[in-house]
């Protein structure tokens, strides 16, 4: 990583009416780009509230959709790169995708990062959740250069799995973007648990960006977008209201992280195999 680069998180209520989000996330990019941010994360499924029963209705293709003309057109407009937060991508052969697109500062799609991790869950008493019977998975890890630094793209639930953050830092991620929408129970217990935890043993930053839910909708995202640095340490939290925030990532924090606790130069690789516990 070259230089120390300003990355602006978005929070807002997602509503399920499609123009009037788009108009929200207008003004703050707006404002995020006054900030002085080289680059704005938008929430998962930035669009739409998170309930599965909408994501066909504002399911599109990507990069042909309504939502990648509109998001292009702001990366160039404003000279700022975006990550898209996520929206309900549909291909070609009709499958469905929780999808975070990238943008660089002239428009052009960089990337589109498929969530490779789906919840599924069957609870006693009969409650089940299942993002794997209306989703299909993603089936590639994304890490690209962007601005002089290595950027890695997850999508909610992935933050749970600890072998694709190390994947991402060992591909020489220094950031990683995550996009995501935890509710109401695990979003205390668990979001700024997770998100620390993958960026101290992986050493790099890492963003969360939740939307907010109207009081009225059948799920509950708990908000609380947040940068956490190399150190486990939170230089901005949103909190549950409404707005935006800008932040750095510094080149010069990460070496000083990575030389203090060189976690990824002492991995005992000889050990890591399963094999290894039954002889």
């Amino acid at each position: 990583m070259e230089r120390k680069v300003k990355v602006g998180l978005i929070q807002y209520q997602i509503k399920p009416d499609w123009a009037e989000n788009v108009a929200k996330v207008e003004k703050l990019l707006e404002l995020v780009k006054d900030g002085g941010a080289d680059l704005a994360i938008l929430p998962e499924m930035f669009i739409c509230p998170y309930e599965l029963d909408l994501f066909p209705r504002f399911a599109e293709p990507i990069p042909n959709g309504r939502t990648c003309e509109i998001l292009s057109g702001w990366a160039a407009n404003l000279n700022l790169h975006i990550v898209g937060g996520s929206l309900p991508e549909r291909d070609e052969r009709g499958n469905l995708y929780n999808t975070a697109t990238l943008w660089d500062n002239q428009g052009n799609l960089l990337a589109a990062h498929r969530k490779i991790h789906l919840f599924d869950v069957d609870l006693p008493g009969g409650v089940s959740f299942h993002e794997s019977a209306l989703l299909t998975p993603g089936q590639k890890i994304t890490v690209l250069e962007i601005l002089g630094m290595r950027l890695g793209i997850a999508v909610c639930y992935d933050i749970r799995f600890p072998e694709l953050f190390r994947l991402m830092a060992l591909a020489g991620a220094d950031f990683v973007a995550l996009p995501g929408a935890f509710n109401n129970v695990s979003g205390p217990a668990h979001w700024e648990l997770s998100l620390r935890g993958r960026a101290v043993e992986n050493t790099i930053y890492i963003a969360g960006v939740s939307g907010l839910a109207p009081p009225d909708s059948s799920y509950q995202s708990w908000g609380h977008s947040m940068m956490v640095d190399p150190f486990g340490q939170v230089p901005l939290h949103l909190g549950q209201t409404e707005g935006f925030g800008v932040v750095e990532v510094d080149p010069e924090r990460i070496k000083d992280i990575r030389a203090r606790l060189p976690l990824l130069k002492q991995r005992r690789v000889d050990l890591y195999d399963l094999r290894l516990l039954k002889s």
